[in-house]
C-alpha cells in the first residue's frame, strides 16, 4: 500500500468539544496545525509522536475557543501561546487579522493576513484558504487534497451559529451554497465533535444536512429564525 499524500490527524481538545487538526507532509515532516487551542502542550506532542514538526499556525476564524483568548471570564490558551514557543506565524483571514489582538495577545507581527483563494505550502502539501464568512465575518476553511477542515462554518448535520455578534445569516447561506458545489468525496472535518461521528463528506451533507439543502435564501432564513 502507497503512502497517504498527507498527513491528517484529529484531536478533540478542550471543554467545547473543539476539533484541532494537524495537516502535513509526509515526505518533509512539516505539519501545520489548525485552530491551536485549550493546550499546546498536547498539540506540540502529538505532532512531535508522530514525527512532524510544526511550521505554521492556521486559524478558521477569531473566536477564543478557536484561536485562544479573553471571553466571559474564560482567559484560553492558544495561537499566542503557540507562536510563542516556536518559529511560526499564524494565518488569519483579512476580515478578522486587525480585530485579534483585542481578543487573544497574538501579536500583529505573528500574523499573516490572507484572502479567499490564496494557497499556503505546508512542506510540498499546497492547501487553499476559502472564505466562508457567516458565523464570523472572516471565516474561512481549508482545503487540501479533498479534504474540507470547515470549522464553524460547516458542521456533521449543522452549521455554525448565526445570532452572535459579527454573524450574519445570509452570507452563511451563500457560504454554504459555495460548500456545496465541492465534489461529492470530499471529506468535511468539522471544528466541534457535534455529531455521531467526527467527519462526513460534502455528498453526504447536500443529501442530509438541512442547512445545505435549501435552493433559496427565504427558506434559510426562515429556517434559521431570521
Amino acid at each position: 500500500m502507497s503512502a497517504s499524500p498527507i498527513y491528517l490527524r484529529q484531536l478533540e481538545i478542550g471543554p467545547m468539544q473543539n476539533y484541532v487538526y494537524l495537516v502535513g507532509d509526509p515526505a518533509t515532516r512539516e505539519a501545520a496545525v489548525i485552530d491551536a487551542a485549550w493546550d499546546i502542550d498536547a498539540i506540540i506532542d502529538a505532532a512531535a509522536s508522530d514525527g512532524y514538526t510544526i511550521t505554521k499556525a492556521l486559524i478558521t476564524h477569531f473566536h477564543p475557543d478557536h484561536l485562544g483568548g479573553r471571553f466571559m471570564g474564560m482567559s484560553v490558551t492558544g495561537a499566542a501561546e503557540l507562536v510563542g514557543r516556536l518559529p511560526i506565524k499564524a494565518y488569519i483571514n483579512k476580515h478578522e487579522a486587525g480585530f485579534v489582538g483585542r481578543i487573544s495577545d497574538l501579536p500583529a507581527s505573528d500574523l499573516v493576513a490572507v484572502d479567499a483563494g490564496d494557497t499556503v505550502q505546508v512542506g510540498k502539501v499546497p492547501l487553499t484558504f476559502v472564505h466562508t464568512p457567516g458565523h464570523t465575518p472572516g471565516s474561512q476553511c481549508f482545503l487540501v487534497d479533498g479534504n474540507l477542515i470547515s470549522g464553524d462554518t460547516l458542521f456533521v448535520g449543522s452549521c455554525g451559529r448565526t445570532d452572535l455578534p459579527g454573524s450574519d445569516p445570509a452570507a452563511l447561506y451563500e457560504s454554504l451554497q459555495t460548500l456545496r458545489n465541492l465534489p461529492d468525496d470530499t471529506v468535511l472535518h468539522p471544528g466541534h465533535n457535534y455529531a455521531d461521528r467526527s467527519t462526513s463528506t460534502i455528498g453526504h451533507e447536500k443529501r442530509r444536512n438541512p442547512f445545505m439543502r435549501f435552493d433559496s435564501l427565504a427558506g434559510f432564513l426562515s429556517f434559521v429564525g431570521r
